[in-house]
């Protein structure tokens, strides 16, 4: 019986391995950190332009800055995560996140701004889904799909209500500063007790597969290049939500409404993943859920209203949007298995996290030289479509 405990324990199966705590834990600390650090952005950003000077483009900048750090900051905590797990990691990355909202908060000029995003983008790296899932692949082993239904999605559902709500009474520094001390409060403390347990030993890599070769090889590169152009349409349409809904005529309160709902959709969309998953193959559900994402793409740059409508299509989005995160968490286990989880999904994710980190950015230049968001979410929908196909071709012979 002791020995039956140890190998499960060993092998990521076992109670002791997956204490009780760590998966409500985890949903907390995933809504809380993408609520303040990430949603309460483009809630704010309006505010914050008007009250500074600084021009939309300057300030998005800043913030996909942060992303473009949290993509290449991923890789070595990648590593990290596979060796030592992920308490350290995380609880530093939370304590880091509400340093960074402070100098936010105080920032006299764009350039301690931009400072401020920069730390804020290595929290993000520590804290974000990459490092939850790395923990929850290593810990749940086969019963993984099921344990990364998080309901991280309700973080836009939560925090840009609760953000618009802020920033109706306080000034926009103010509303960062207040946002500060909830992952202060929560995550930190749930990090550092939760993600005590001991960090199961890796499982033993299939002797045919050569891991050195996988991040070289033709299925690994296309599913790559897939998931980056798939990934800057998901997050350009994230960024680009608000300011489309008001070019419809929608005020700024229904406009965060309707990111919140998205946020809400995400969730309902994860707790779909795991039957997607048990009737359908890697590569058929990769395609399918990335065009699926084009089509709300493309219902949001080509129907105008009314606006319940609008806002029921982003809805729809983020129910797509929620199973396209667990599709790139489950990625590397789906087709090469879960022993080198970290390295590999850090190394599959980057270029995606990369793009992603242009978009906001990206999104706003490309919006204006096509002459509105409507017609950038149409540009957004090919670039789905594209993406799509390149996952059909990455089906490995």
């Amino acid at each position: 019986m002791q020995r039956t405990q140890a190998s499960a324990a060993a092998s990521g199966t076992g109670v002791r391995a997956r204490p009780r705590a760590i998966l409500p834990a985890l949903c907390a600390t995933q809504i809380t950190s993408w609520g303040v650090v990430y949603y309460a952005f483009p809630v704010l950003l309006p505010r914050l332009t008007a009250a500074t000077g600084w021009s939309t483009n300057a300030a998005t900048s800043a913030f996909s800055l942060a992303l473009l750090t949290s993509a290449l900051a991923g890789i070595p905590i990648g590593r990290i995560l596979d060796r030592r797990g992920p308490r350290l990691v995380m609880t530093g990355g939370s304590a880091l996140g509400t340093v960074a909202l402070l100098v936010i908060a105080a920032a006299p000029n764009l350039t301690v701004f931009t400072i401020g995003w920069l730390l804020a983008g290595i929290a993000m790296a520590a804290t974000f889904y990459p490092p939850a899932f790395a923990a929850l692949t290593r810990w749940w082993g086969p019963d993984r799909v099921r344990a990364l239904t998080l309901a991280g999605g309700l973080a836009s559902t939560v925090f840009a209500p609760l953000t618009a709500l802020l920033a109706e009474y306080l000034t926009w520094r103010a509303s960062y500063a207040v946002l500060a001390v909830i992952p202060a409060l929560i995550t930190i403390p749930a990090h550092a007790v939760a993600l005590r347990a001991p960090w199961p030993a890796a499982p033993p890599q299939p002797t045919a597969v050569d891991r050195t070769l996988i991040p070289r090889s033709r299925p690994f590169l296309l599913l790559a290049m897939a998931f980056t152009l798939s990934s800057f349409a998901m997050y350009a349409v994230v960024m680009g939500l608000i300011p489309l809904l008001t070019e419809r005529g929608a005020t700024g309160t229904q406009a965060a409404w309707a990111l919140g709902l998205g946020g809400a959709g995400q969730t309902l969309g994860r707790t779909l993943y795991a039957r997607l998953s048990a009737h359908t193959s890697a590569t058929a559900r990769t395609a399918t859920l990335i065009g699926l994402g084009g089509a709300t793409t493309a219902a949001l740059a080509f129907v105008r209203g009314p606006i319940p409508l609008l806002v029921l299509f982003a809805v729809l989005a983020g129910v797509v949007r929620g199973n396209l995160t667990l599709l790139q968490a489950t990625a590397v286990t789906d087709r090469w298995g879960t022993t080198h989880y970290g390295r590999l999904s850090a190394l599959l994710g980057a270029p995606a996290h990369i793009t992603a980190a242009l978009a906001p950015w990206a999104g706003a230049a490309l919006a204006g030289a096509l002459g509105g968001y409507p017609h950038l979410f149409g540009a957004l929908t090919a670039a789905s479509l594209l993406a799509a196909v390149l996952a059909v071709a990455s089906r490995s012979r």
